[in-house]
């Protein structure tokens, strides 16, 4: 099978993956073989090629937002040939931990990840744990369903930690607004919400504005209303400070990367009126079979860019220099 590989971690401009001919990799008990049809690409893939993250797996093949078909099966598998799935950041988890039992298997210290610490996407074929891949609703082709599983699930878990109960007329900013953002959006105009949108590049602001945003700033511009929570999708620890400031009383500043530049000292009367920061680690499950039954109940409509296989260096290089509107998708020419 064609894949996309990474031989050794550089930055996405040296084009660092390299198209290589591997065998097909064959499910053990409990897996599935996906053909598959695409592969959305993300930040984190960005922040592991590039080395930002703690090396897990060299050679590795990126990217955690596959759809595919199930084109092979190992022991002990109730789903069938020809089902289609998706496969997501979360790969594997020990099951058996003080988390995995407490319905926290996001925070598994033994965890493995798609694309990370277990081979990924960017590949005409992968295998994946049965107990881990989605089966995904028919009204989301498979070029639209690919950024819901992982900006879109991470999207709704951020969300979720916020802890508002009742969304209607809550006032809540977006920092940053790619792929993640243009999904939750859309979850907050649904569930009532006003959104403000603090982000760089005209093109991401006027898809802030298509899809309703309230008001729509630069990227530490200040909202002009306090708000009553927000999410810091961009890798931007310059952005934390100003989140704070943004805040009511009360509120929580939700940081939903995996990896984040330094963030800067601050003063601590912007943190205080029992202001908090959370940060986001991975997603359950449960998360993702929840948003994907909202997404499916609101209709949510991704805003894709697609790229050939062969083109997953110059995809990424679009996505790190904010040329990608919406979410990038990598697309397998045979299928």
């Amino acid at each position: 099978m064609k894949a996309q590989v990474i031989l050794k971690y550089d930055d996405v401009k040296n084009y660092p993956l390299h198209l290589q001919e591997i065998e097909i990799p064959q499910p053990g008990p409990g897996e599935v073989l996906l053909k598959n049809t695409v592969c959305g690409i993300c930040r984190t893939d960005l922040h592991v090629i590039e080395g930002e993250l703690d090396s897990k797996l060299l050679p590795i093949i990126p990217g955690h937002q596959i759809v595919g078909e199930i084109v092979g099966c190992g022991t002990n598998v109730t789903l069938k040939k020809g089902d289609r799935v998706g496969i997501a950041w979360l790969h594997r988890t020990c099951g058996s931990c003080k988390f995995c039992l407490t319905q926290r298997e996001n925070l598994c210290e033994s965890a493995l990840y798609t694309g990370w610490s277990a081979q990924g996407g960017f590949a005409e074929y992968t295998v994946a744990p049965e107990q881990f891949v989605y089966p995904l609703p028919d009204s989301f082709p498979s070029l639209q369903a690919a950024p819901l599983l992982c900006a879109g699930i991470i999207g709704y878990r951020s969300l979720k930690l916020m802890g508002i109960p009742n969304w209607s007329g809550r006032r809540i900013g977006i920092y940053g607004f790619g792929a993640a953002g243009h999904i939750a959006i859309q979850l907050l105009n649904a569930w009532g919400a006003e959104v403000y949108v603090c982000t760089r590049g005209q093109a991401h602001q006027d898809l802030a504005l298509d899809l309703g945003a309230h008001w729509v700033g630069g990227t530490i511009d200040r909202p002009p209303v306090h708000l009553d929570a927000a999410v810091v999708f961009a890798p931007a620890g310059e952005i934390v400070p100003a989140g704070l400031e943004a805040l009511d009383r009360d509120g929580r500043l939700i940081l939903a990367g995996i990896h984040m530049s330094p963030i800067p000292s601050f003063s601590y009367d912007i943190m205080y009126g029992e202001r908090q920061i959370r940060s986001v680690m991975n997603n359950t499950r449960q998360d993702g079979l929840e948003f994907l039954q909202h997404a499916t109940e609101i209709g949510i409509k991704t805003h894709v860019q697609s790229f050939k296989l062969e083109e997953a260096n110059e995809a990424l290089c679009a996505l790190k220099y904010d040329r990608i509107r919406g979410a990038g998708v990598l697309v397998m020419e045979e299928n």
